[in-house]
């Protein structure tokens, strides 16, 4: 059985607890997005009661190009992600890029989030560990979900058994991503929960030239498929209107269309459970 991670008192990820979904725009584009957007999916999830944890990044520094919109920064970011938190009663979090950051945003955040490009990063994984903090760390698109081993070896070496690991699809050539759903098994046969990353997973990495492309209509298809072969949470991001987003949004699926995609997937989700 893989191990259980308490995120608060009324979340708990793995074991053979139900799905949690993690969610939100990509980025802190104004307090007012990241106010609507946690407003309706809390709606939405204690509606289909799915455990909800809040994402939304204050910082993309992994941008296609350099004059794309990055964020508010750690220090705005993190007090509206905080604001957030209080206001409805949710865990949240968000990506760090450097190890300065990570002691800042342990302050905040219930979750810090490793991105897919950094997750080799040991003085990142480190600084990310010794906050005591639940640490996800997003599988590199050009690792095998079994390299992520010696990634659970370093956080646990530096104290920390709290980690999460994320499947967000891996290079499949020039300008594209696939997902082997064997990953998530392979990656849960670690010990640790897993999780999904359905709209990263149809990104078209620099496919508009200086902007990620993407295909937001495979978002439901392979989270139905991620569901069917096991996961402990669903990572999605959602966007009340993605076409006008400051960034993925060619993945993003709208926010209108998230109650109808969490249907199934709940629906999956209690049959492959309640098998074992």
């Amino acid at each position: 059985m893989v191990m259980e991670i308490k995120v608060s008192e009324r979340i708990a990820i793995g074991g053979n607890n139900p799905f949690v979904l993690i969610a939100g725009p990509c980025l802190i584009e104004s307090k007012q997005l990241i106010d609507e957007t946690a407003a309706t999916i809390k709606e939405v999830t204690n509606k289909l009661n799915i455990p909800f944890i809040f994402k939304a990044s204050f910082d993309k520094a992994n941008r296609s190009s350099i004059f794309s919109e990055r964020g508010p920064g750690i220090e705005k970011g993190l007090e509206m992600l905080a604001h957030i938190k209080a206001k409805y009663n949710i865990p949240v979090t968000s990506d760090i890029h450097e190890p300065y950051q990570a002691e800042l945003a342990g302050e905040i955040l219930d979750i810090i989030q490793i991105p897919a490009f950094l997750c080799r990063q040991t003085d990142l994984l480190v600084a990310a560990a010794k906050t005591g903090k639940i640490v996800n760390v997003k599988k590199g698109q050009f690792l095998a979900p079994l390299d992520m081993k010696n990634i659970v070896v370093k956080l646990r070496e530096s104290g920390n058994e709290n980690i999460l690991l994320t499947e967000r699809g891996s290079a499949f050539g020039y300008n594209n991503l696939v997902v082997d759903m064997r990953s998530l098994p392979i990656m849960r046969g670690l010990g640790v929960p897993v999780v999904f990353d359905a709209t990263h997973s149809v990104q078209i990495p620099g496919g508009n030239g200086e902007t990620t492309g993407g295909k937001r209509e495979y978002v439901p298809i392979l989270a139905r498929a991620a569901a069917a072969v096991g996961m402990d949470a669903l990572f999605t991001e959602v966007h009340p209107n993605p076409d006008q987003a400051m960034s993925d949004g060619p993945n993003m699926i709208r926010l209108e269309n998230l109650e109808q995609i969490l249907k199934q997937i709940k629906e999956i989700d209690q049959i492959v459970k309640n098998n074992h």
